[in-house]
């Protein structure tokens, strides 16, 4: 142990790195770089006691909490300059219960984990899309995935978990135990605690899928857009996409198009014949290994990198609203090389599964419209390149916004998991937009559970008079 730390609890198990450490570089590293804090202690923690310890440990030094499992929010919502509770070392694990269909995920699981485990016995839920994010934020936040046409939210499949609150006692959180948390922490974020377990109900699922990549031109979008639309009248249980407007390696501006069909090649070409009779200019879509569709984008989210992201929405899939959006992403990738480079994802995961659920059930507010994902990234770390990265978001969502008036307050506040002020000083504020009618519940589940606010990183709630 540290000798600064000699005042830490001895029955600690874990791991403790503070500044002097020869791993604390890696400690602090984030997904995105731009979300690294210098933390004074990261405890790595081994079991539930040590996560109790180490937020006694914290509270009573005076010392914020930031709980890190896959370290994958941009926003920075498991740094913090006080104490990281990391549960990415020990608690990446997920077991199966073929017989039951249920998996026991750690809560420093991340998705890839969960994928690989739960297929060999031909099983699945529904998990990110870049597999290297957290089970655990994604979760708590929501969770769409290419399988919620089918199973709905990540958060919709959660039967069970454990949590360690703040005062450091351990307690389960299902519909039969403690069920006001377990409602709370399906939404409301990492406010009530740390989950060191989810339990997840599993589904049937066939070994191999039809899914990958296609890229379509500028003089292609306006079919593309036209069969999307008529696709997302009616795309069933078993499709989704994403699609994704950037800037080729070539410099060029694309449309790239990720499928996903939950079948056969056959059965997915047919599926999505109107798609391919437009003649996207590169075609990678086939038949592959289910555990790799939320692989798909790791190569362009790697780690390391600068991000700066915010979500929005918009009604339908539009050609006027499209083609400006793509044009102004060619515009501002013309910029010099070393400078973001912006991207513009509409994430088009069929919501009737989503929104058929009673919306008092979780916290979630659960928006009758597609998601968009505005983010920029770079790869030199500078304030100029973090200043212009936001500046092209925000232009961004400005024009997705004006062609979207008809959309609420909150559904251009866009998804909470998204969202770029999530630890920033109006975050706080902003919460009562995020949770919306479910503020004032979750406010007495605060006071319950949390009512010294000491878990406070995303969308802090305030505890009830």
């Amino acid at each position: 142990m540290p000798s600064n730390l000699s005042d830490f609890p001895s029955e600690f198990k874990g791991d403790l790195v503070t500044p002097e450490h020869p791993e604390y570089t890696k400690a602090i590293a984030r997904w995105a770089m731009d979300a690294k804090r210098y933390a004074k202690i990261v405890a790595f923690v081994e079991d539930v006691q040590d996560m109790s310890l180490a937020i006694q440990y914290a509270r009573s030094h005076d010392m914020e909490i930031a709980i890190k499992g896959g370290g994958h929010n941009p926003a920075g919502a498991s740094s913090t300059e006080g104490l990281v509770i990391d549960l990415h070392r020990y608690f990446d694990y997920a077991r199966v219960d073929p017989e039951k269909k249920i998996a026991y995920v750690g809560g420093g699981a991340i998705w890839e984990t969960v994928d690989k485990a739960a297929i060999e016995y031909g099983l699945a839920t529904v998990g990110g899309t870049v597999n290297h994010t957290g089970v655990g934020g994604l979760t708590l936040g929501g969770g769409y995935g290419y399988l919620s046409s089918s199973y709905g939210l990540a958060l919709d499949n959660v039967l069970e978990a454990t949590v360690v609150l703040a005062d450091g006692t351990v307690v389960n959180a299902s519909k039969t135990e403690n069920p006001d948390l377990f409602w709370g922490i399906r939404g409301g974020g990492s406010n009530f605690g740390v989950v060191s377990e989810f339990v997840f109900q599993l589904y049937d699922q066939r070994r191999t899928v039809f899914s990958g990549m296609a890229v379509y031109d500028r003089s292609q979008l306006e079919a593309l857009t036209k069969v999307t639309a008529e696709w997302w009248d009616n795309p069933g249980d078993k499709s989704s996409q994403i699609q994704t407007a950037a800037v080729g390696p070539d410099g060029k501006p694309v449309m790239v198009v990720a499928f996903f069909y939950n079948g056969s090649e056959a059965e997915g070409r047919m599926f999505y014949k109107k798609f391919f009779d437009i003649g996207p200019i590169d075609d990678q879509v086939k038949e592959i290994p289910y555990e790799l569709v939320n692989a798909l984008q790791n190569h362009v989210s790697y780690h390391g990198q600068g991000v700066y992201q915010k979500g929005v929405a918009h009604r339908k899939p539009e050609y006027e609203t499209v083609l400006k959006v793509f044009d102004r992403v060619a515009e501002l990738t013309a910029a010099p090389a070393a400078g973001p480079n912006p991207a513009i994802l509409f994430e088009y995961f069929p919501l009737h599964k989503i929104t058929a659920k009673d919306s008092e059930e979780t916290p979630f507010r659960r928006d009758p419209v597609p998601s968009i994902l505005v983010n920029a990234i770079w790869v030199d770390d500078t304030q100029e390149n973090l200043r212009r990265g936001r500046e092209m978001v925000y232009d961004l969502i400005g024009l997705i916004k004006s062609a979207n008036l008809q959309l609420t307050v909150a559904e251009q506040a866009g998804y909470g998991n998204y969202d770029d002020e999530a630890v920033s000083k109006v975050a706080a504020d902003k919460a009562r937009i995020v949770f919306g009618k479910h503020y004032a519940r979750l406010q007495q589940v605060k006071k319950k559970y949390d009512p010294d606010q000491v878990f406070h990183k995303w969308f802090p709630i305030a505890p009830a008079a």
